[in-house]
């Protein structure tokens, strides 16, 4: 009973300390990507900030920058908590180790003190010829081998259980090391983040001198995005419309199809029906294939890979607020490196590529889904093209000297929240 206590304690134990030890890599992980955005961010800014002017971009910039920093602290102090639970649980584990050790340790020594009260060959032969039968005396046999055996073993979990709270009192050493570190990351991120909210001040101020200048920008590149976001829709209505009126023409065909083989059989013709108007859903989702693309999208929400491999999110979907100047997006603007490959999210079908302002836009029809792909330098596909998953599309183009690229997910004609579908 007590090797099965010792087993099950030694598997809990190995256990516990993999999941500690899987939860810590991804908090790992999260934080070394945390840093990335926020150093990317920081070279960007230093090349956008060269100028006196102040930029949309660069407020968006030192904006992620804050919300970065702030999410690497909220993630050092989740790694510290799961160390705080890690030292806590080990700290117990190494107690029940030397506490197991001694009770194991006391009865080998019970052990030790038998055999040697029986150490001799006429003490075990006494003790066999004592027996009452020669049940007794087998019996008595079998106990002396398999007391010996057993002392054999002891002596190994005791050994084996030294080792454990050998390894076990390292791991705690190397964890109360660990939260040190995590200490001293933790108040230098503090600094840096009060250092670049002091950043963030001095920026607002300057933008309360520069105000009107600044409004009139953004009111100029809202404008821009205005007659931008019209030809989107305007796009996006011709591809509905063609669905449209490519389902009520097949509609009509299959009519036609009934009739005609009603004729043939001398059956009465079917009355005609006018065909039922569709909605845009409908419509988008009328073949198999489009159906089919359609349910592939939704059910990779959630995990749709983001249209660069590196960079952040400086500008969210929605309304927001730039000192009394008001804009809303719909979309998200993702700033990255410069000369980015830009790619595809999904498969799908490009629908629409065009020039507006000096820069370029691919617009990517998954089924009743459409992707927009805004602010390319250059792209590498064209309209009618089928382009997979992480395909490139083009590459990302400069905003006031920072690498941007704004990302729209559309549903039919309704705008949806990019971060809801791509992986976080």
């Amino acid at each position: 009973m007590k090797l099965n206590k010792l087993f099950f304690s030694v598997l809990f134990i190995a256990l516990c300390a993999n999941g500690f030890a899987q939860t810590t890599k991804e908090l790992t992980r999260k934080k070394e990507a945390l840093q990335r955005e926020i150093e990317l961010a920081e070279r960007n800014l230093k090349k956008a900030a060269s100028g006196k002017k102040l930029t949309l971009g660069q407020i968006n910039t030192i904006k992620a920058q804050v919300r970065l920093m702030q999410e690497k602290i909220s993630t050092i102090n989740s790694e510290m908590k799961n160390l705080d639970n890690q030292i806590t649980e080990n700290t117990g584990k190494v107690h029940n180790l030397q506490n197991r050790l001694a009770d194991l340790k006391k009865e080998y020594a019970g052990m030790i003190r038998f055999a040697q009260r029986n150490k001799n060959s006429y003490d075990k032969m006494m003790f066999i010829f004592a027996s009452n039968d020669f049940n007794q005396a087998y019996k008595r046999i079998k106990y002396l081998q398999q007391f010996g055996q057993y002392r054999k073993k002891q002596a190994a979990y005791i050994q084996g259980t030294e080792k454990d709270l050998n390894d076990k009192i390292s791991v705690l050493d190397r964890d109360l090391k660990n939260k040190s570190n995590l200490l001293r990351e933790q108040e230098g991120e503090k600094t840096k983040l009060d250092k670049k909210k002091n950043e963030q001040t001095a920026v607002l101020g300057q933008l309360t001198k520069q105000e009107r200048q600044f409004s009139q920008d953004i009111q100029r590149k809202r404008q821009q995005q205005n007659a931008i976001d019209r030809q989107i829709k305007a796009e996006i209505a011709r591809q509905i419309k063609i669905a449209k009126e490519k389902a009520e023409a097949e509609e009509r065909e299959r009519a036609r199809v009934a009739a005609a083989k009603a004729k043939a059989e001398g059956k009465a013709a079917p009355v005609a029906e006018a065909p039922k108007p569709k909605t845009n859903s409908q419509a988008l989702r009328n073949s198999p294939e489009d159906a089919k693309l359609s349910d592939a999208f939704e059910g990779n929400k959630g995990s749709l890979p983001w249209p660069v491999a590196t960079g952040t999110i400086t500008s969210r979907f929605g309304t927001y607020r730039v000192g009394t100047a008001i804009d809303n997006h719909e979309g998200v603007i993702y700033q990255t490196s410069e000369n980015a490959s830009v790619r595809a999210i999904f498969g799908g079908k490009v629908s629409a590529v065009f020039e507006k302002f000096g820069k370029w836009y691919v617009m990517i029809k998954h089924g009743e889904y459409f992707t927009i792909y805004q602010n390319l330098k250059n792209v590498s596909v064209s309209s009618g093209q089928t382009v997979t998953t992480k395909q490139a599309i083009g590459t990302a183009g400069l905003t006031d000297g920072i690498p941007e690229v704004g990302l729209q997910i559309n549903r039919g004609a309704t705008p949806l929240n990019p971060e809801s579908w791509v992986a976080r």
